[in-house]
């Protein structure tokens, strides 16, 4: 079963869907979702989240600020950090619902939010089991390994003319989340995000903009997540990754699995970075549910 729901986060309402296993009766573990870089819920976590009530689980499942159904100004901007705590405030609002088990609370996140939920199951112990999909390990080293190294220069020029103009009180640049010349500005470039979104937005998300912030762009090169890998535990953390991911590098996802600590594991999967989604649905939402069924069911 599946209702729309909305809940506060500090000022900000965010909102998203609820999933309750058929047939629950009394409080059931549940899985705290949200997308990565500027995706909304319809990009797929519907079958995540249907996936996870099938097997006993409650998904709660949201938009991220500034994106989708949620509310937040500036619109199309990506904060990390803010983004955490919304974790941390999604949390909060499960709990007061009566088909949660607050003992039981798991987070899942792909890609930028697989981040996140590193963070977030280091710093809030709420949080029984994390499961991070194609996670970004490392903002600063994972642009340096998508932007070519003769274009570092003219972005960061890109940086400080829009700090300058904000400064003067102008509003924030816009820059293309993908695009279909790999040689124009985007904050995605690389031909499989352009390839996915483009196609996913089209037939699954009409709501999706491809735009975000300048400045989201520099906030992602600031991001640290892979930082907070070793206090984790001893909530466990597992880490799926695609074997050929060139957007969050697999290479930087296995060494960042490495400075982790017990309980943990790694799922290697074949396939690229949004394979997860679909082609390799299977195996993806699989490992999660096995994960979770594990260590909260």
């Amino acid at each position: 079963m599946r209702r729309d729901i909305e809940f506060d986060a500090e000022g900000v309402t965010l909102r998203g869907w609820h999933y309750v296993p058929d047939g629950a009766s009394g409080p059931v573990p549940t899985i705290v979702m949200a997308h990565g870089f500027s995706a909304t819920k319809e990009m797929y976590l519907d079958r995540f989240a249907e996936a996870f009530a099938a097997n006993g689980f409650a998904a709660l499942v949201f938009d991220n600020r500034n994106f989708g159904a949620s509310d937040g100004e500036p619109r199309q901007e990506i904060d990390p950090w803010q983004q955490v705590r919304d974790y941390r405030h999604a949390i909060s609002y499960a709990i007061t619902l009566p088909e949660t088990d607050a003992s039981r609370i798991g987070v899942w996140g792909s890609s930028y939010s697989g981040g996140h939920v590193i963070v977030v199951g280091a710093i809030d112990r709420r949080v029984k089991a994390v499961s991070a999909q194609v996670p970004l390990i490392s903002g600063h080293r994972n642009a340096r390994r998508i932007v070519r190294a003769d274009f570092i220069k003219a972005v960061e020029g890109m940086f400080e003319a829009d700090r300058a103009a904000r400064y003067r009180g102008e509003a924030p640049a816009m820059i293309p989340v993908v695009d279909a010349d790999p040689m124009a500005p985007s904050a995605l470039p690389t031909a499989d995000s352009n390839a996915w979104f483009t196609e996913t937005g089209n037939t699954r998300a009409p709501s999706w903009k491809n735009e975000v912030t300048l400045r989201s762009v520099e906030m992602f090169w600031e991001y640290e997540p892979g930082a907070y890998l070793p206090y984790v535990s001893p909530t466990p953390l597992q880490i799926v990754v695609a074997r050929d991911d060139h957007l969050t590098v697999s290479d930087l996802a296995i060494e960042g699995f490495e400075s982790a600590r017990e309980p943990k594991r790694l799922v290697i999967l074949p396939g690229g970075h949004f394979d997860a989604y679909v082609a390799g649905f299977d195996g993806a939402s699989g490992a999660a549910l096995e994960w979770f069924t594990t260590h909260l069911a």
